[in-house]
């Protein structure tokens, strides 16, 4: 997709190197290993936004936690401004320190903060406890796409799509965890008081499901995942990259025939762009510049597609929790006739809006290869989004609202597995990181109104769904004129 005017020949063609030595490699043992430790970022990334919004409803405690009246969108509004600055220090980290750290870090943020937040006394702390698990949870997918897209060869990128099978597990048992749970040991919704001892599920909830992420931190550890070579190559640690391809064709049963040698006669072709001449003092210098932004926009054609990509991450990042946010407060007022739903069948119906979307993350991962290819997935997908918004207005009955909701899951979960494959593709490996993290920050940064209109707007009307799905239309419409197309080719 690239070319000597987007970057150096240098190391366009170290990567192009790369790419064939991992074709080489094949997809193996590594890979299926990586694959499972590497889904927990997506698994994570759709749970805890999940978490924060089923918990709000529930929050009712006379003498505990409740928010101030009309407020409790502040929780969300705190959990988006610790996604904010996961998103930009980790994924910004990863293209100067390297992939691995922040990989394993944010699990053990997330999950020691999560643990401390079922145990807090007030809103406020709830709040703070919930932006310090947010940070960990921002750094997730920038991450963990960039690790995962760069160890495949090019014949399996397709997988970086299916990982969103992931993204919708984690909302499938993040609904489910609460089902069991928060509906069977909160207040009911008949009681006119609702004291801290009898609406414990929540609590429970937060324990739990920051128990499971921390036992995902430690079964990372249970598989040995590599620094991607891609990296080493981008800050001219050749020799690391080659031990690293050989430790993968090892495990893998394989063997690779790139060497030393090779990537360093491309250095004696082109000198002047050598990144072997990066002496110690200058690349510590180095690491604090502006150098990995000013690429992501370095020429005319990756400047349009990174802004596009970036505002339509912001648009997305704004339409979602919108929608996703109070998903159980609109189907607990949408009930038969408006009356309003039992806490147990208001989480049912979220647990059935969960299931719907994980066939999803399939039929993306189908889609992507076929002619209309990742561009036109995404766009079908963002116009259906849109389109099943608009038209869960009209639900009279709580079935009809699930049903429409249902459709609305489905696709998304299209719309997000694309999305999440497609930016780490048209970014390369040498500001993958920190392109990926610039749009997570856009849609971090966009998710901060979300919360802020919802307090100042009326809620029991159905204008944030209309909203929403304008803004779902409107990224469609943008997606039309990205410039790049990454299906049948290689990443670099």
């Amino acid at each position: 997709m690239f070319d000597a005017t987007d970057f150096s020949h240098n190391y366009l063609i170290k990567t192009a190197l790369l790419s064939k030595a991992m074709d080489e490699i094949g997809f193996g043992r590594y890979q299926y290993g990586l694959f499972f430790v590497a889904g927990f970022g997506w698994f994570a990334d759709n749970a805890w936004p999940i978490v924060t919004s089923l918990i709000i409803p529930v929050l009712t405690e006379t003498d505990g936690v409740h928010p101030p009246t009309g407020k409790g969108p502040y929780l969300t509004l705190a959990q988006n401004l610790g996604l904010l600055v996961g998103a930009a220090f980790w994924s910004l980290s990863a293209d100067i320190i390297g992939r691995r750290w922040a990989f394993n870090l944010t699990f053990l943020i997330t999950g020691v903060w999560a643990v401390v937040a079922g145990s807090a006394p007030n809103f406020g702390a709830l709040g703070v406890f919930v932006s310090l698990w947010s940070v960990g949870v921002g750094g997730n997918l920038p991450v963990d796409s960039a690790l995962f897209l760069e160890a495949l060869p090019s014949t399996h990128q397709w997988l970086l799509t299916v990982m969103s099978g992931w993204w919708a597990l984690g909302q499938l048992v993040a609904n489910l965890i609460s089902w069991g749970l928060i509906a069977n040991f909160s207040c009911s919704t008949d009681s006119k008081v609702c004291l801290k001892a009898d609406n414990k599920g929540w609590r429970y909830f937060l324990f739990t499901m920051g128990g499971l992420t921390l036992l995902f931190f430690i079964a990372r550890f249970s598989f040995r995942v590599f620094e991607s070579p891609r990296f080493y190559v981008a800050r001219g640690r050749d020799d690391l990259a080659i031990d690293t391809l050989q430790k993968i064709a090892k495990i893998n049963g394989t063997e690779v025939s790139l060497t030393l040698d090779q990537l360093q006669k491309v250095d004696e072709k082109y000198p002047e762009e050598s990144t072997t001449k990066n002496h110690l003092v200058k690349e510590k210098v180095q690491k604090f510049n502006l150098e990995h932004l000013r690429n992501c926009f370095h020429s005319r054609k990756i400047a349009i597609s990174s802004a596009l990509v970036i505002f339509t991450w912001a648009i997305i990042g704004l339409a979602f929790p919108l929608y996703n946010a109070f998903l159980p407060y609109y189907l607990q007022t949408r009930g038969d006739a408006n009356k309003p739903l039992s806490v147990h069948d208001t989480y049912r119906n979220s647990l059935i809006v969960s299931v719907i979307g994980i066939p999803g993350s399939i039929v993306a991962g189908f889609s992507v290869e076929t002619k209309i290819g990742r561009k036109g997935t995404l766009i079908v997908s963002l116009l259906l989004t849109g389109v099943f918004l608009f038209a869960s207005t009209t639900a009279k009955t709580s079935n009809a609202n699930l049903g429409w909701n249902c459709a609305f899951s489905f696709v998304s979960n299209i719309m997000y597995g694309v999305l999440y494959a497609y930016t780490p593709e048209v970014f390369p490996a040498k500001i993958r990181g920190t392109g990926v993290g610039l749009a997570a920050s856009a849609n971090r940064i966009l998710g901060v109104f979300a919360p802020i209109i919802a307090i100042y707007a009326d809620l029991t009307t159905s204008a944030p769904i209309f909203v929403s799905g304008a803004l779902f239309l409107a990224s469609g419409v943008l997606v039309f004129f990205f410039p790049y197309e990454p299906r049948g080719h290689s990443s670099l």
